[in-house]
């Protein structure tokens, strides 16, 4: 489509159910209670000129540049500010206001450099347009500049520079910081003509201060004061395309604008339904790895991985590939290959993945990284609830009165959605945090939680116990909404079993080392403060206890009647963009699309009619099965599309030693990464800019991805599968995403009103969508459970089998920061690599002065697995006993010292509880030094110059 502006109707739409009508310009308009009369003129198409009002922010009406007048009321009330009422009678241009208007923006102007024809905002100016609009065509007084003498242009940002000299204090920036973001890192300093915008620091730069780049600013801004670096350096968008952001699992909506086949900048689309005209600093800024020079776009192969890499052509490369997996599954067995889908790529993408190792394998040999991270989720909920996914949008944050997070970390890994949970809190919403870190949401300026519990890593299911027996034994229950909407009977044993001695708070802060006095005014916060809403992530799931805590999550919300309606729920804060789309397309060895259990024969007998093949009726092996029967010299055979199992899962050297044992593992990526160190194969795969098709996020909200620029490798992912499939013997031929998801529809009932016209027509549909609710489901489970009755789970504490001891007295648990995403290879190719160059490990002052350790010195981090090293960082974050690190950066491979503990039900890796040890370390171990020159000897490309 063409580049345009998105509408701005100058402040918020009201949400009253009641209508005001008014007459503007001689025209009847009607419009709900509360809207100002500036919103209500731009709804029917009359554009009063503004400048400090935009519709994302609240009206402030500092600018006088939108007055009007009013019948029967004196002088020339801002419109921004003055509310509609009805008879109202408003006149948005007469000769009063037009000589007022061109009052107020000569002294604008009079303040402002007039070099438009080199500014980078030329044709994108809210000022340039606004003055046009007014009619201004001539200036009585000159710009002289003095006023910013001194105001020197700050380019310390990666992305985006701040020009004082073009500023013009309406202070969007500051309240867009405040209001949308929820950071508050910027202010207005000095008054009248010496008044200007600071970054609050000593240095008064953006990279030093509080910002966090989420872009806000940047997009607020009605001049060029705040520039995108990319505008300056590309020029003026020509076009522009709505897709999807492909990091994590929040789904920002975004509009790609586009000069040519370069992309110049996303900018958060309002109509988004996920994220509200919002963004962080990766969906907004770090997309330049599409274009990184270390983007791999022709297939290679090699015989061995001790060999260069040799270019092919998509053809060879398809037939060899083709012809090596026919070769080993006849020498081997029907069983001995299998594949990983993945969570990045879209769902028409990873269903042909699965549909191939399936269909063309003839075997259950398919696994992915959403089950690595979040499949205590889908058989914790599926068992309690009936359904393998959270129940609510993101919009019902709104409606919460006390929210609950527990094993998430919203500002870091779904910065997003946290800015809107943190406007909640801003406006009277309570919090509790379950966590071992003090994580940002427990205290950031604005916003405090009520209790943080930290916990000892490993004791959820303690400490949720614990405050399930305060709300049972003190009579907090919702005795009513458990009678009418689950099993009585489980029920009482549910409570019976969290009414007994041994599980109250107590009795179990020997465990958790949670105060007892903390948890038990938690509880009845929770029980008692409203709307109850618990958001919870991998600190819930990655554990050998990870479906226990999911169950125990849910009997929590039953118990306390918060299911069913807005503001409440059970939450999963999904990792990555598309892992609920992972789960819902049937990457698990065991289940079809849409969580039917393969032995299941009537669904079975649905895919097999569809598909005209006979489909294995045993469940296949998962990842680290896979691994285990590679070493053991039966599994030879992997291919692995947009996932870095190396990186990724846990205990590195094992993995490690599973892709050594294979003849044959094919790897799919825009990179060379850590597995393809290990691949005879490499498959050139596309970005999410250079495809069609569909991202689940984590409210289940399917939405489109649209091809923005060609495939650098030629192919998106989907057709790269499609001919490896051909080769294989199938006969595919899909040739657009579209018909993929009709199959997926066709064979899905959750998906059965889902296409991509109904996607384009809604902009987004909640699965279920189908003939029970056509236009999706925002809110899951409304008037009753969609399993039936809700089922209570009794959810034992087990310890976990990974002991700490005189070795490892230490505990380690892991996560993300805001900066990067997942294993890094796509924002360690941006230049977010500024707020984190390498991984820390956080250690708590005390256990640093134990050992010796200072901020910045080099520490030996080991455990029973391995040992890696990394820099300290001494902070009171964490807690005595407990050290953290990022996985983001290969250097440190972290998941080199995990262990193969898991959960009991799922087998998801237990990555956040290990036993180690922290010491001094003068450098790299000698696994890193061997592990980098083993990547160095396997990255070599051998590039064969074509003949004249």
């Amino acid at each position: 489509m063409t580049y345009t502006r998105q509408a701005d109707f100058g402040t918020p739409e009201s949400k009253s159910t009641q209508s005001v009508t008014l007459s503007i310009n001689g025209r009847a308009v009607t419009v709900p209670a509360g809207s100002t009369v500036m919103r209500a003129a731009s709804e029917i198409g009359t554009n009063i000129p503004k400048l400090c009002a935009t519709d994302s922010l609240k009206q402030f009406g500092s600018c006088r540049l939108c007055l009007v007048e009013i019948d029967g009321a004196p002088g020339t009330p801002a419109s921004c500010t003055t509310p509609v009422s009805e008879g109202m009678v408003v006149h948005t241009q007469t000769p009063k206001l037009q000589k007022l208007r061109k009052g107020v923006m000569e002294l604008y102007i009079s303040d402002h450099p007039l070099d438009c024809l080199t500014c980078a905002a030329n044709g994108d100016c809210e000022l340039q347009d606004q003055a046009g609009a007014v009619g201004l065509r001539d200036v009585r007084y000159g710009y002289e500049g003095a006023n910013h003498l001194g105001q020197a242009k700050d380019h310390s940002n990666p992305y985006f520079d701040f020009d004082s000299s073009k500023c013009i204090v309406c202070s969007r920036c500051v309240r867009a910081c405040d209001e949308v973001q929820g950071t508050f890192a910027l202010t207005i300093e000095s008054r009248g003509f010496g008044s200007k915008v600071s970054a609050g620091t000593p240095v008064d730069d953006f990279l030093s201060s509080e910002c966090v780049s989420c872009g806000a600013c940047v997009q607020a801004c009605p001049t060029a004061t705040l520039t995108e670096k990319a505008l300056v350096e590309i020029g003026t968008p020509e076009r522009s395309v709505v897709t999807t952001c492909a990091y994590c699992g929040v789904g920002c909506t975004f509009r790609a604008e586009m000069r040519g086949e370069q992309l110049v900048r996303m900018v958060p689309w309002k109509d988004g339904k996920a994220n509200r005209g919002h963004s962080c600093v990766k969906g907004r800024f770090a997309w330049g790895y599409a274009t990184h020079q270390e983007r791999i776009t022709k297939p290679m192969v090699r015989a061995s991985t001790d060999q260069p890499w040799q270019e092919v052509s998509w053809e060879e490369a398809f037939a060899y590939a083709a012809s090596e997996l026919k070769r080993i599954q006849g020498q081997y067995g029907q069983r001995s290959i299998g594949g990983i889908t993945s969570s990045r790529c879209t769902n028409e993408e990873t269903f042909l993945v699965q549909k191939l190792i399936r269909a063309g394998f003839g075997n259950n040999n398919v696994d992915t990284c959403a089950r690595v991270c979040h499949s205590p989720t889908g058989y914790g909920l599926k068992t309690t609830f009936g359904t393998s996914a959270g129940t609510q949008d993101f919009d019902s944050v709104e409606h919460s009165d006390v929210i609950l997070i527990i094993g998430a970390n919203p500002t870091d890994g779904h910065p997003v959605f946290a800015s809107r949970m943190k406007k909640r809190i801003r406006e009277g919403a309570k919090l509790i945090v379950v966590d071992p870190r003090r994580i940002d949401m427990v205290r950031t300026p604005h916003i405090e939680a009520q209790y943080h519990l930290p916990l000892r890593p490993g004791t959820n299911v303690a400490v949720l116990t614990a405050i399930a027996h305060v709300i049972v034994t003190e009579g907090l229950a919702d005795e009513a909404f458990v009678r009418e909407h689950c099993d009585w009977d489980e029920f009482q044993d549910w409570s019976d079993f969290v009414g007994q001695a041994k599980n109250s708070p107590e009795t179990l802060a020997p465990v958790t080392l949670v105060d007892p006095q903390d948890l038990r005014a938690a509880a009845r916060l929770f029980a008692t403060g409203g709307n109850g809403a618990i958001y919870y992530g991998l600190g819930v799931t990655e554990h050998s206890q990870g479906s226990s805590t999911v169950m125990a999550i849910a009997n929590l919300a039953m118990a306390t009647g918060n299911i069913g309606r807005p503001g409440v729920g059970v939450n999963p804060l999904r990792g990555q963009n598309n892992v609920q789309g992972a789960c819902d397309m049937g990457s698990f060895p065991h289940e079809l699309p849409g969580y039917r259990h393969i032995s299941d024969k009537a669904t079975r007998t649905l895919f097999e009619q569809d598909w005209g093949v006979t489909l294995d009726a045993e469940p296949g092996l998962r990842i680290p099965n896979m691994l285990d029967a590679a070493v053991d010299g039966v599994f030879k055979a992997l291919y692995v599309q947009g996932e870095d199992i190396l990186q990724s899962d846990p205990n590195t050297k094992h993995v490690a030693a599973g892709l050594d044992a294979m003849e044959c593992v094919i790897v799919q990526d825009l990179f060379l990464n850590e597995t393809a160190n290990y691949a005879h194969i490499f498959l050139p795969g596309s970005t999410f800019l250079e495809k069609d098709g569909t991202f689940t996020n984590a409210e289940r909200r399917i939405q489109p991805v649209r091809k923005v620029m060609s495939p650098l490798n030629g192919y998106a992912d989907w057709e790269v599968t499609q001919e490896l499939a051909r080769a294989m013997g199938l006969d595919w031929n899909y040739t657009h995403p579209s018909e993929i998801m009709d199959e997926i529809a066709r064979l899905t009932p959750s998906f059965a009103g889902v296409s991509f016209r109904r996607l384009d027509e809604a902009g987004s549909l909640q699965w279920p969508a189908n003939e029970a609710a056509p236009e999706g489901t925002p809110v899951m489970h409304v008037g009753g459970f969609t399993g039936g009755k809700g089922k209570f789970v009794v959810t034992d504490y087990v310890p976990t089998d990974e002991k700490t001891g005189p070795r490892f007295p230490l505990l380690l648990t892991t996560g993300r920061i805001l900066s990067h995403y997942n294993v890094g290879a796509q924002t360690r190719r941006t230049a977010n690599t500024a707020w984190h160059p390498e991984d820390l490990l956080e250690v708590h002052p005390q256990d640093a002065e134990d050992r010796g350790i200072k901020d910045g010195d080099w520490t030996r981090l080991a455990s029973r697995s391995g040992e890696t090293t990394l820099r300290a960082l001494v902070t009171d974050r964490v807690a005595p006993g407990v050290v953290y690190t990022t996985f983001h950066h290969p250097a440190t491979q972290a998941n080199v010292v995990t262990t193969d503990f898991s959960d009991w039900a799922t087998n998801c890796p237990e990555y956040k509880v290990t036993a180690v040890q922290v010491t001094p370390s003068n450098g790299p171990s000698d696994w890193q030094e061997d592990y980098e020159a083993q990547a160095t000897q396997s990255r070599r490309i051998v590039v064969v110059e074509a003949a004249e």
